[in-house]
């Protein structure tokens, strides 16, 4: 059974950082790329970042760029995103999940449960 922990989240005051972590477990995690995807009040789920399987090409949505970094580390199946400079617009519910390429998730990608990001002064 695919399993996906997330951790990090909470409240933070715009321009601050976070830092998520998501812990892997139930299938190949170094076969499959990963990414975290958000989904903000009343709104729809959004891909916000991804990695291949060996960490070399990444992708992240432009309202990201330059402000988020995604990682992992296949021996410890772990995904991270480091957040800095973080926006009143970031605030959202964060999952971790497994992509079908570095840049979707497919309609329905399998997440986890999530964590809550709020940016708020």
């Amino acid at each position: 059974e695919v399993q996906l922990v997330e951790s990090g989240g909470g409240l933070v005051q715009p321009g601050g950082s976070l830092r998520l972590s998501c812990a892997a477990s139930g299938f190949i995690f170094s076969a499959f790329p990963m990414g975290w995807v958000r989904q903000a009040p009343g709104k729809g789920l959004e891909w916000v970042s991804g990695i291949d399987v060996g960490g070399d090409s990444t992708y992240y949505v432009d309202s990201v760029k330059g402000r988020f970094t995604i990682s992992r580390d296949n021996a410890k199946k772990t995904l991270n995103l480091q957040m800095n400079s973080l926006k009143t617009e970031d605030t959202a519910v964060y999952y971790c999940a497994v992509g079908v390429s570095v840049r979707t998730g497919g309609h329905t990608p399998t997440k986890g449960q999530g964590t809550q990001v709020t940016v708020s002064s």
